[in-house]
């Protein structure tokens, strides 16, 4: 096997090319800060970072070249992923080093979007996806603004990979989502470290985005939106795909900040099935389980396994919902986000099958149990069992709304276990429709 040592100020793009020249081999990432721009991976590739080593990449906007993907849901063209594999077979990267996105300018433009409330293309970075993406216009999103074309690149990205196995390093300062895998599949994350500030906005841990046969195991995450997050597609977009997620176990984590703790949604528009989460703890994240969609995304989230669970200072240890408001156009809330039934189409979400077991939740800062469906489209066959929850002293409570992004729909007073629209919920034993 051939094998390829790079030092800081040498250039790691060619040693991979070297490697794929000769069909695959390692690259050793040695001690010592490494800058460079985007990197492209290639299959039957093991990229090492040893201890002391970081990758560190440049915040330039347009070092990163549009490139066929898949943002918030729907696929398009978007900046160029700083680490990128394309239909790459038998990659792995381990090792003790860090991959660091230098995420920090990124987060300062986006905010400085939502400050001045800009919704269309301005900058020439922008305006370069605008002429790839003639529908950006009415492209709605989960909050990353995606009618700006400010199409901020993850970290790492695997689109359309096979045999994948990502241990031990360290990922930080994403510009976006952290580790973004779609349409791929036979996926290992082991042993891995997730650091984003808490106000980093959209930058997800993983996001496991029309992906099957994925285990996640003794990671840490610490990020800015939600953490271990399953996708699979948004609205028409993904309908037309049709790649659902499934075959998805999470174990041994834990979860420091987060939107989300274990995310599932809000584009969902294939469905996502077969997910099994246990032994995992979360401190002081929103939501510790936190299943979302809304009208307009499609598609069915069923037979979800969670168990062995435990959470302190959370917001909502449970959220199941299907009124997720952030990114809904001010033309569509009025159907989107109504509490009236709307007509049944492919574009209405179901979430059923749902088991929640040995949950321990203390210190409960919001709402112990947020699970409200659609008047049209019932949450279906919930059963938690063992779930055992206490709240937060008077000085560490939060508002109620705060359980959930509804756009302060469905809150009140209550701290208990709130069920609205839901058919066929058992709670400790109690059945509550």
């Amino acid at each position: 096997m051939l094998v390829i040592e790079v030092n800081p100020g040498k250039d790691i793009q060619t040693a991979i090319n070297k490697l794929s020249e000769a069909n695959g081999g390692q690259v050793i990432i040695n001690p010592g800060e490494h800058i460079t721009g985007p990197i492209e991976l290639t299959s039957n590739l093991t990229l090492t970072l040893q201890e002391g080593s970081i990758i560190k990449f440049k915040d330039d906007p347009m070092l990163y070249p549009p490139v066929w993907t898949r943002w918030e849901g729907v696929e398009c063209f978007a900046m160029h992923p700083l680490v990128y594999s394309n239909n790459d077979k038998n990659v792995k990267i381990n090792g003790t080093g860090t991959i660091d996105g230098s995420g920090s300018n990124w987060w300062k433009t986006f905010k400085k979007i939502e400050d001045e409330d800009r919704t269309l293309p301005r900058e020439d970075y922008e305006l370069r996806l605008a002429n790839l993406n003639p529908d950006y216009q009415t492209r709605t999103g989960g909050g990353g603004r995606p009618s700006t074309q400010f199409l901020r690149p993850p970290l790492i990205q695997f689109w359309k990979g096979q045999n994948i196995v990502i241990e031990g390093i360290t990922l930080k300062n994403s510009p976006f989502w952290t580790l973004h895998m779609v349409f791929s599949r036979d996926i290992q994350i082991e042993n891995m470290t997730f650091s984003n500030p808490a106000d980093a906005i959209n930058t997800d841990a993983m996001d496991i985005d029309s992906s099957e046969n994925v285990s996640v195991s003794n990671c840490l995450l610490d990020v800015g939106d939600d953490g271990v997050t399953l996708k699979s597609g948004s609205g028409a977009d993904g309908i037309r795909v049709n790649r659902p997620t499934k075959n998805v176990h999470v174990t041994g984590c834990r979860i420091l900040a987060s939107h989300g703790g274990i995310a599932i949604g809000s584009e969902t528009a294939a469905g996502i099935s077969n997910v099994e989460v246990s032994n995992c703890t979360f401190e002081g994240t929103r939501r510790g389980i936190r299943l979302k969609s809304r009208r307009t995304r499609g598609g069915t989230i069923q037979d979800i396994k969670l168990h062995d669970l435990t959470m302190d200072s959370c917001w909502c240890p449970i959220s199941l919902e299907q009124y997720f408001a952030p990114g809904v156009l001010p033309a569509e809330e009025d159907t989107v986000l109504s509490k009236e039934p709307q007509p049944v189409d492919n574009t209405t979400p179901h979430i059923k099958n749902i088991q929640i077991k040995n949950i321990t939740a203390t210190n409960v800062r919001a709402t112990a149990a947020f699970i409200v469906g659609l008047p049209e489209a019932h949450i279906q066959n919930v059963n938690i069992e063992n779930f055992n929850w206490s709240l937060a002293t008077p000085d560490h409570l939060l508002p109620t709304n705060y359980a959930e992004e509804t756009g302060g729909r469905f809150h009140d007073a209550s701290r208990d276990i709130k069920t609205i629209n839901v058919s066929n919920l058992v709670i400790n034993g109690k059945k509550l429709d």
